[in-house]
């Protein structure tokens, strides 16, 4: 929040098991049903950072002398108001990734056939796919932009097809007339990785059908993203955007229930950034929305233990995954489904009280 140019910033971390709890008594913060022990306080003055960690319960002393903290803080506390149709009873979503491509970098031109389609879309739903996100544009670093009508051709078939079967579905689009037809074939969600910046019309279709959207972080566009990628402070510079585009959202008619974020690991950001992008994704909390990760079988991962090829970073994929539920994201997009619901599964139950 800002005031007077200086901008706080707070970021919960020290993740407490709910085994754990009874020992740590009015000494953790409970967000997005997570708890923590410590906060870090960041002030942002004139593009420099000043960091400072506090115990939960010295930084409530602290803050209640503080009305920009405490602001803070009521925000980090307070309870979503989710899309009760996407959350429904589960605190954690899965969403699997279909792209519809030739040239996606994990598995382009593995679903070009209708009946191939349908076939795996079932088969992420029977191993625990809340969503099936269905994309007909690669988004890659260097990727050229498709043309609408070519997108609409890749994906409405599959949409169809799918609304029959009353699969779930999200639309990975950046495209108004891709999204309204998305819609009116049977799509729930729309995931747009330009945050509604591609076309100035999106933002009419999102008001007009009242569907939940995904604003995801990237500088520039797929094909000059890495030319853009030129930050102050990564994880500031990411929450500063989304920030804004929520604001935007909102300035439209756009209810807060229905926006969820994505920090866009791997769009414009090189190793550094996404590591540390990565190791503060509890900081976006305070932007009071649903958060969305998709690091599945992402470079970042290759370039910390050298396997080159995309399916090879399952392990990798699964570890982030972990470690970014422990900083209570809700929403994780992923390949492969049957090994990300075990994980989440396990996890949850390890961490039962």
């Amino acid at each position: 929040m800002l005031y007077n140019n200086i901008k706080y910033y707070l970021r919960p971390f020290g993740f407490v098991p709910l085994k754990d709890l009874a020992s740590q008594k009015n000494k953790v913060i409970e967000v997005r049903g997570n708890h923590y022990s410590y906060i870090e306080v960041i002030k942002r003055e004139k593009k420099k950072n000043y960091k400072t960690s506090f115990m939960v319960e010295d930084f409530y002393k602290f803050a209640d002398k503080n009305k920009q903290l405490h602001d803070c803080l009521n925000s980090l506390k307070k309870n979503l108001a989710v899309n009760s149709k996407i959350f429904k009873k589960k605190k954690l979503l899965v969403f699997s990734i279909l792209n519809i491509t030739p040239d996606s970098f994990s598995d382009g031109g593995e679903n070009l056939d209708l009946k191939k389609n349908i076939t795996s879309a079932e088969e992420m739903i029977k191993n625990g796919a809340d969503f099936i996100d269905i994309g007909g544009e690669s988004t890659r670093p260097g990727a050229c932009k498709v043309k609408p009508s070519d997108e609409i051709l890749r994906v409405l078939p599959t949409i169809q097809l799918l609304n029959h079967k009353r699969i779930n579905m999200s639309l990975d689009t950046r495209n108004s007339t891709t999204m309204e037809l998305g819609i009116l074939g049977g799509v729930k969600i729309i995931n747009d990785v330009s945050a509604l910046n591609n076309d100035k019309k999106s933002i009419d279709i999102i008001r007009k059908y009242k569907i939940p959207i995904i604003l995801m972080h990237m500088p520039g566009n797929p094909k000059t993203m890495m030319r853009k990628a030129n930050y102050s402070d990564v994880t500031l510079d990411v929450y500063d955007f989304l920030e804004n585009r929520i604001k935007f959202c909102e300035s439209k008619g756009i209810d807060r229930k229905n926006i969820i974020i994505d920090p866009g690991v791997g769009f414009g950001k090189d190793l550094e950034d996404n590591i540390k992008l990565l190791k503060q994704l509890s900081i976006f909390h305070t932007l009071e929305c649903p958060i969305m990760l998709g690091i599945s079988r992402k470079r970042f991962i290759s370039a910390i233990n050298k396997n080159s090829k995309p399916k090879d970073r399952l392990g990798g994929t699964i570890s982030t995954t972990i470690h970014a539920i422990m900083q209570g994201i809700q929403i994780h997009r992923v390949h492969d489904v049957k090994e990300a619901r075990q994980a989440i599964d396990v996890f949850e139950k390890l961490n039962e009280k």
